[in-house]
């Protein structure tokens, strides 16, 4: 059995947040097996499972994606939507738009310290719509 369903994330200003919470308040009733598949419907934004204690984690994402991706690069074409489009489209591509978390038991089957992760590159990227699918 397949359910699926479209969240409208909340605009989140540029970093890395943990979405656990909004996710979970939109799946009321997980299957005993399963997979939980997510797509982030966006070129500028990703999806990642990191480390959901220490918010340290996510600031040094942050100076490093920076780091690998700089904004303001002179052989950048794309600049007509501002300096941090197109390091946000490369930052998107190196991570990803989408993951796969198994259910078990009803619940998500993630590790003790890890969390779900917006990746947001745009300094204002607005909301972002997500895809959620449950195969059963």
């Amino acid at each position: 059995m397949i359910q699926q369903l479209e969240i409208t994330l909340p605009a989140y200003g540029r970093g890395y947040h943990l979405i656990d919470s909004e996710i979970a308040g939109h799946l009321s009733n997980l299957p005993k097996t399963g997979i939980l598949h997510l797509f982030l419907k966006h070129t500028s934004a990703a999806l990642s499972i990191n480390e959901n204690a220490d918010p340290s984690v996510r600031d040094d994402f942050e100076s490093i994606m920076n780091k690998i991706v700089p904004e303001n690069q002179s052989f950048y074409t794309h600049t007509l939507e501002g300096s941090d489009d197109m390091p946000a489209h490369v930052k998107t591509s190196l991570i990803g738009p989408e993951l796969t978390i198994p259910i078990t038991n009803h619940q998500l089957n993630m590790g003790t310290w890890q969390g779900i992760y917006l990746c947001e590159f745009r300094n204002r990227g607005g909301r972002r719509k997500l895809v959620v699918t449950i195969y059963s």
